[in-house]
């Protein structure tokens, strides 16, 4: 069986970047925006569309309940939203099938429960995560520390309330994972470099 390994995170704590230089330590295939390019290419759907839709919950913006019409909508929004995610169960399925692997995100924990991952969990605290968000910010975004703050809160709620409705499951409880992660005091490149002795005595022949 393929070595897989998971990667939840908190945003803001490092996750992406730990996962790929894990995967470049252990010398084994990354997988991350990849997986949203796969659902692009096997749906009719556009890249910002999915990108939209992954890791939300489906929710409906206005009641339903006002008329035939907005219910049919509404339907027609959590139905293509299932569908998105029933296309990345298939894309992750088949990622981690290929070969040895880290996946960061969109419920690849769970999702490839059965093949037993060993699931990690970054989180940190909000300093922490402020400081690291303002690194890699984008020039025209210009937020304040209380902006920011929000900003983080809302996208750690998006991806928890995406994580509980498909899983069942609480996001980012230790129990869920092999192995929880506080970022605050460590580089990432530590922590990376860390994990992967770890992996590289387990696995040692």
């Amino acid at each position: 069986m393929n070595r897989i390994i998971t990667v939840g995170r908190e945003f803001g704590s490092g996750g992406r970047e730990f996962g790929r230089r894990l995967a470049e330590i252990l010398g084994i295939a990354y997988y991350d925006q990849e997986i949203i390019m796969e659902i692009v290419n096997q749906t009719k759907f556009s890249e910002q569309y999915v990108r939209n839709i992954i890791e939300q919950k489906p929710a409906i913006s206005f009641p339903i309940h006002a008329g035939r019409t907005f219910n049919m909508i509404g339907n027609t929004m959590v139905e293509q939203s299932r569908m998105v995610y029933q296309k990345q169960c298939k894309v992750i399925r088949e990622m981690a099938e290929k070969s040895d692997c880290v996946i960061v995100g969109r419920c690849a924990d769970y999702i490839l429960r059965e093949m037993r991952p060993y699931r990690i969990f970054l989180y940190a605290e909000m300093e922490s995560k402020i400081k690291r968000c303002r690194i890699n910010e984008p020039e025209h975004e210009n937020l304040t520390d209380k902006e920011l703050q929000r900003k983080i809160k809302e996208v750690d709620k998006q991806r928890a309330r995406y994580y509980e409705f498909y899983t069942g499951q609480v996001w980012g409880v230790r129990i869920n994972y092999d192995l929880c992660i506080n970022s605050t005091n460590w580089t990432v490149k530590e922590s990376a470099e860390a994990v992967a002795r770890f992996f590289m005595d387990h696995y040692k022949e």
